[in-house]
Order: C-alpha cells, then sequence, then structure tokens
C-alpha cells in the first residue's frame, strides 16, 4: 500500500518527536523528512500542536489496541496483567511504535484547547482503566492476591512507566531490567 502525503507527515512528525521532543521539533524538519512541501502540514494538521496531538493519539491508538491483544490471550485474571506489563514494555522499545513520543514529550498536559487536553486525558487513561479491569479479573478469579484494585493498578502503573524511563531515558538501566520488573509485580500480585 502507498503512503499518502498526510500519512507521511505524519510519520516524520511522530520520529522527530521522538528523536528531538516538541520544542526541537519544527514544520521545516517534519517536511524534509517526509519529502513533502511545507504547506501541506498546515493543510493537513494546522499547526504543530495539532499535528503533535494527531502524532500522540496515533501512538496511543496502536498502543491500546497492542494491550488489549496482549491481555485477551489471557486465561485469568493474573495471566491477562502480567500479558498487559509485558506487552507495555515491549511496545515501549519496538522502534516501530514510535513510543518515545509520549515518552519524551510532554506537551499534553498544556495544550491550548480544553477540548484537546480532554481528548488526550481520555485516552491516556484507557491505559490504565484497561490493567485495573484485569487486575478486578484476578482478585475475582482468585489468581491474584485479594489487594485493592484501584491502588494496585496505580502501583503497576507507576512501576512499568518508572521502569521505561528509566531504560529509555538513563543510563542506570541494567540489561535485565524489564525481566526485573516483570518478575517483581508478579511475585507482588500473585496469589
Amino acid at each position: 500500500m502507498t503512503m499518502t502525503k498526510k500519512d507521511a507527515l505524519l510519520l516524520a512528525a511522530k520520529e522527530l518527536f521522538g528523536e528531538y521532543g516538541y520544542s526541537e521539533t519544527t514544520f521545516k524538519k517534519i517536511s524534509e523528512r517526509a519529502g513533502v512541501a511545507l504547506g501541506l502540514l498546515t493543510h493537513h494538521y494546522g499547526n504543530k500542536e495539532k499535528l503533535f496531538l494527531a502524532a500522540g493519539l496515533d501512538v496511543l491508538d496502536r498502543f491500546i489496541v497492542y494491550l488489549q491483544d496482549a491481555c485477551a490471550k489471557g486465561n485469568n485474571g493474573y495471566e491477562s496483567v502480567m500479558n498487559f506489563c509485558r506487552a507495555y514494555l515491549d511496545f515501549s522499545i519496538d522502534k516501530n511504535e514510535h513510543f518515545m513520543v509520549l515518552v519524551r514529550c510532554s506537551p499534553y498536559s498544556d495544550m491550548k484547547t480544553k477540548t484537546d487536553r480532554d481528548i488526550m486525558y481520555e485516552k491516556f487513561n484507557q491505559v490504565p482503566r484497561e490493567l485495573e479491569y484485569h487486575v478486578r479479573r484476578g482478585i475475582e478469579d482468585g489468581s491474584l492476591k485479594s489487594l485493592p484494585a484501584y491502588e494496585t493498578t496505580t502501583v503497576l502503573t507507576c512501576n512499568l512507566v518508572g521502569s521505561i524511563r528509566t531504560k529509555l531515558l538513563t543510563p542506570y538501566a541494567p540489561p535485565s531490567l524489564y525481566d526485573d520488573v516483570l518478575e517483581f509485580i508478579s511475585r507482588s500480585i500473585k496469589a
């Protein structure tokens, strides 16, 4: 399938936002990377903030589907939670998924319009809600310890986010970090 100019611009934007962050990514850099005329960026996306929102939503949509597919393979709550955690970590290092757009850039909370903020907030919240569903499932089916579901979900999410930031943004991550985190999570929640 041939990539449209709009798709090429979105792909270039995801690559550059992930490499350089929001403030260092310019329309000029994006159009040059995509090999598309600069004017088409404005035509298709309006402004940098709208393009960033489109890039972030694209990554998040793929991420959520990836997590849901992984969870669906679990035979019980514990397996689904562990599948979620492994998929979360795996997605973060898959270069084709452009996860760094979500890690390196954080103007989502500073978006100018309330509508854009609300759209991104709702999309981001689908991730912990998916995890919480499977935590509750595991508590109910007895495969997880009887723990407070919301708080457990929050702590698991913090462990995942912290390990990703350590692995991707610092020189301190041991090679086995993701496996160590998964082992820790398993010991902490398994019934």
